[in-house]
């Protein structure tokens, strides 16, 4: 099953014609271009890439978060530590599209001055799909790491093993460039689907899997709403306890060591979703040398791709691979939107006066 699927009644728009009425909205809620731009730019590129979850379906969630109090247009970060290559950097509750784009300029910046660079952002809302910030670093030739944890917010994701939910679904993204050619970018969450992706089936009136929920007794479930609605299950993490492992290390990464908080009974119940973000950026030619880097990545890739299908229909695709080709079929022919996202859209469009 696919978590995107269309349907003959969708709504389908232009990208250009979508980020114009997704800047519109954003500014009407006070946002100040360059970071209405940023937002709208952001969402408009994750449904492109396929990702509906982390695109405009977002944006009645985002309105209501600002009408509530929870997070603040126009907020700019601020330096908490500068040791040369190691910065960290407090968003205080602002948009995480433009707070983290500030992170990841200064990131890049200094990864180039010193050939490294760790930038901890903390208290940033939501920061989107993580791989954008992988794609930023590598469009600058640059090696990136990022490491999100989410607190404020109700946890939804259970423990290997566990019965309830006790983390978030905490999303790791790394991107590497290669040489002319488009990058390598691995983005995902640790549960088994990103919860947004169960939001898109929720309001497609679909049913998951099995083996990717539980309700609240700890039973299987394939009813997205049992992360949406009382009584609460949870997401299962993939992979059995490697994503349980990873996803709690990504709490640690990017919560403790940013001094953002990790998930716990004293973080949980805010009610505003706050992400932290621990990036590591590197500069692959301080490292090994430009042309042992390039020639080793090349004949790695080329190895890894050349294996034979198992299905002919079913292509060995690089990580990164399945978004550009989604991105090409939707540029052609238009972002699919489903009925109630879009009204929900339209909804908080008039909300704040469009």
């Amino acid at each position: 099953m696919s978590f995107e699927a269309t349907a003959p009644d969708d709504v389908l728009l232009a990208a250009p014609a979508l980020q114009v009425r997704v800047e519109a909205i954003f500014a009407a809620l006070g946002c100040a271009p360059r970071e209405a731009t940023a937002i709208a730019e952001h969402l408009v590129l994750a449904n492109l890439m396929g990702h509906d979850s982390h695109g405009v379906s977002l944006i009645p969630l985002y309105v209501r978060m600002v009408r509530e109090g929870r997070v603040a247009p126009n907020r700019r970060v601020s330096t908490v530590l500068d040791a040369g290559p190691l910065v960290t950097l407090e968003a205080h509750r602002g948009f995480g599209q433009a707070t983290a784009l500030e992170a990841m300029e200064l990131a890049v910046a200094r990864a180039r001055r010193d050939g490294a660079a760790v930038v901890g952002l903390r208290n940033s809302h939501h920061v989107g799909r993580v791989g954008h910030w992988a794609e930023r670093c590598a469009a600058a030739g640059l090696v990136s790491l990022h490491f999100v944890n989410v607190v404020g917010s109700a946890a939804v994701v259970a423990p290997f093993a566990g019965a309830d939910a006790r983390i978030h679904t905490n999303p790791v993204a790394i991107g590497m460039p290669r040489p002319g050619d488009e990058p390598l970018i691995l983005d995902f969450a640790t549960s088994r689907v990103a919860q947004g992706k169960l939001r898109v089936a929720m309001n497609r009136g679909l049913q998951v899997p099995e083996g990717h929920l539980i309700d609240a007794e700890g039973r299987p479930s394939t009813e997205p709403r049992v992360t949406y609605e009382p009584p609460f299950g949870a997401l299962l993490p993939f992979g059995e306890h490697k994503g349980s492992g990873l996803g709690l290390f990504c709490d640690l990464l990017a919560g403790a060591l940013t001094g953002g908080g990790t998930a716990h009974a004293g973080t949980l119940e805010e009610g505003v979703y706050l992400n932290n973000m621990l990036s590591i950026v590197l500069d692959p030619q301080r490292l090994g040398g430009q042309a042992s880097w390039q020639r080793d990545l090349l004949d790695g890739i080329a190895w890894f791709a050349a294996s034979p299908p198992r299905d002919p229909e079913r292509p060995v695709l690089l990580p990164g691979e399945p978004e550009r080709l989604t991105r090409r079929r939707r540029l052609a022919e238009g972002i699919p939107i489903d009925r109630e996202t879009w009204r929900q859209i339209e909804e908080a469009a008039r909300s704040v006066g469009l």
